[in-house]
């Protein structure tokens, strides 16, 4: 008897990727290519998306899966992607201009600008995003000013997950997990905003349908399926933005938060309601809407191992790479809880910051006390944000799942668990976005008959970390982050 197994498209901004999924969460085969933005034809410092490559990238590794799904029967295919990008399209579904990358600067002067249009205080309690220069809003602002044309003659604008599944089966949709990344939703409504279209000089006719991850978008087209080396007619089924898919594939239940630690912190929770008044008085906060309907992810987000990179190349520039987190960890280890006072301001976190972050340096500081600190640092903004995130979701913080890179720094699992003073766990599977992914994909199909039904079918592993009594006497300052106060609830 074939192995049931379903396939999910990833679309990084470093690797694109074809994995096939098994019931049960196996990972039966997959297959990589890189992916990278390219230099505008306009302006050699803009970047876009050239989806002919991404689509030529999800060909190659598709076709490249099949020595391994030889003995398998493939059931549903689903896209996940990053968030904000897309693009303008005419009636047949062509691009109408390049899909601008979340890495392009032409649209920091439209952020900059947006109070002639509304204010951002009253842009976030709407739509729950923060200010980042790369949403979705501000490449519309930027079209409009620059190629109202396009924007007059185009029959949609599509996200990039909704731009290959218009590939894939030829029907225009929205997924609405990438819709909740664009600061274009009334996100408590879970619809676009009239307030915020008006306020643009945007037509809600410009974006089609949102569609719930599980539903069926359509066949697999025999073109695309010819040219996937998959069987046409493939159901394929609605997903969308990688950050919602992976908090639901590393098994957090509501209001159970999830840090993906990386370059970037990202901690977020599944929640059912979020008092989007406050956010807007916090630097780095943003909801967006929960892979399933009704919910929502409030989030913070911070500059963490990019901070612990700095600390290496800076001490450990002459120590070897494949040995150098080793003797960073072995050398913080015999260094003290506290760091003998040496403290990592929050303030080296600031944009623009100009003050000195370090404090209590002495001569008889090593480099492992600048690590250490570092580490204790960032562990003290986590629990700041966690506080912060609770007060947002309405939520009481009893364990905290970390999945990503930073979760292999066993010194810096622990540092964490000890300051916050609650269980980490941290995730076995690396494949979070595409695991959860999945889960819609057997529930779409009706292989389960629910997303919810398909996780338990997982075996997760956990590696524990609980809090011990070494930092019990420690006090840090606060780190300047605004006290929340109760505002309006969005449910």
């Amino acid at each position: 008897m074939k192995q049931d197994v379903v396939i999910v498209l990833d679309c990084g901004a470093t690797n694109i990727r074809a994995i096939a999924m098994a019931p049960d969460g196996r990972t039966v085969a997959k297959a990589v290519m890189p992916n990278a933005s390219l230099p505008a034809a306009e302006n050699p410092d803009w970047q876009t998306w050239s989806l002919d490559s991404i689509m030529d990238g999800f060909s190659q590794c598709s076709r490249r899966l099949a020595a391994g799904l030889a003995s398998c029967r493939v059931r549903g295919l689903a896209v996940t992607t990053f968030g904000v990008d897309g693009a303008l399209v005419d009636a047949q579904g062509a691009l109408l201009y390049p899909v601008i990358s979340w890495k392009c600067p032409r649209t920091a002067p439209v952020m900059a600008d947006i109070a002639r249009y509304i204010s951002p205080a009253e842009l976030q309690a709407i739509s729950g995003v923060g200010q980042f220069s790369f949403n979705t809003l501000y490449k519309l602002i930027w079209l409009k000013q620059h190629h109202p044309a396009l924007l007059a003659k185009a029959r949609a604008w599509l996200f990039i997950s909704s731009l290959i599944n218009h590939r894939l089966t030829g029907a225009f949709t929205t997924d609405r997990t990438m819709a909740g990344t664009s600061q274009l939703l009334d996100v408590g409504r879970e619809c676009f905003s009239a307030r915020i279209l008006a306020a643009v000089g945007l037509d809600a006719a410009l974006f089609p349908p949102l569609v719930n991850a599980g539903d069926i978008i359509g066949a697999l087209l025999p073109a695309a399926a010819a040219r996937l080396g998959l069987p046409p007619g493939l159901p394929v089924i609605a997903a969308g933005h990688d950050t919602q898919f992976a908090l639901f594939g590393s098994g957090a239940g509501l209001d159970q938060p999830v840090l993906s630690s990386g370059t970037w912190e990202i901690l977020m929770v599944r929640s059912r309601r979020v008092d989007t008044s406050i956010l807007p008085r916090i630097a780095g906060s943003t909801c967006e809407l929960d892979s399933c309907a009704g919910l929502f992810n409030p989030g913070l987000q911070w500059l963490a191992s990019g901070v612990l990179e700095w600390v290496r190349e800076l001490c450990w520039s002459a120590t070897p790479a494949s040995k150098v987190y080793q003797a960073m960890i072995r050398e913080a280890r015999e260094v003290p809880p506290g760091a003998d006072g040496v403290r990592m301001s929050g303030s080296l976190l600031a944009a623009g910051a100009g003050l000195a972050s370090w404090q209590g340096l002495a001569l008889a500081a090593r480099r492992g006390h600048i690590y250490r600190a570092a580490l204790e640092g960032l562990a003290v903004t986590l629990r700041d944000n966690l506080a912060l995130l609770a007060q947002i979701g309405h939520f009481t913080v009893s364990e905290l799942t970390l999945v990503g890179g930073g979760g292999r720094n066993a010194l810096w699992n622990q540092i964490k668990a000890d300051l916050l003073q609650v269980p980490i766990k941290v995730m076995d599977e690396a494949e979070t976005t595409v695991l959860g992914a999945s889960m819609f994909i057997w529930s779409g199909i009706g292989y389960v008959p629910s997303p919810e039904d398909a996780r338990a079918l997982v075996g997760y592993r956990y590696q524990w970390f609980r809090p011990g009594g070494d930092y019990a006497d420690i006090k840090w300052p606060p780190t300047g982050l605004p006290s929340p106060r109760t505002g309006v609830h969005v449910c």
